[in-house]
């Protein structure tokens, strides 16, 4: 993992590669380092370039890809790449997070293929449309499924199952 100092390196090199001074249209919004892990979180318009640059970096495995929902806080849909320089065994963290009003980015499959199945569980139970995918469908739940489960927001109830010793008590019926 890059050291704190590594951290702000990176996140350095990746703003002058985009021309920015780090202030304003810096693809780069933020490095955090805790508990020995380094994380930049990312602009999600510029989730391509940054990928792109660490993998010229040596960051070339994607070790996951995986969604986050920070409800009730905006922007409440967030998206973390984890990638693995296999050289150094060193590991990074990319985050994004997009609005739950449009929640859109763009997908990073054509350049990562393991990212595939992962965006598409991510656009099933969290709600994310990943722009350019493949093949963007359910993957987990069926087609015609209303809602997305793994939104905090989303109902924890159903249908109770019937079973011989709850059946008086799921129906309804007292004897």
């Amino acid at each position: 993992m890059p050291d704190a100092t590594g951290l702000e390196l990176i996140a350095q090199a990746l703003r002058a590669a985009e021309g920015g001074d780090g202030t304003s249209g810096s693809p780069v919004l933020e490095t955090v380092f805790f508990r020995g892990r380094g994380t930049l979180v990312v602009e999600p318009e510029r989730i391509g370039a940054v990928l792109a640059a660490l993998r010229e970096r040596g960051y070339s495995f994607m070790a996951s890809l995986h969604g986050v929902d920070y409800y009730p806080h905006e922007p409440r849909l967030g998206i973390v790449y984890e990638l693995l320089d296999m050289r150094t065994v060193d590991r990074i963290t990319v985050k994004l997070r997009v609005p739950s009003g449009t929640p859109e980015v763009e997908s990073v499959t054509p350049q990562w293929p393991t990212a595939d199945f992962q965006e598409r569980e991510i656009y099933d139970m969290f709600g994310v449309v990943f722009r350019g995918h493949p093949d963007l469908r359910r993957i987990l739940m069926p087609e015609d499924y209303e809602g997305h489960p793994q939104r905090r927001d989303f109902p924890v109830g159903g249908e109770p199952v019937l079973f011989t010793f709850n059946e008086t008590e799921t129906l309804g019926s007292s004897e």
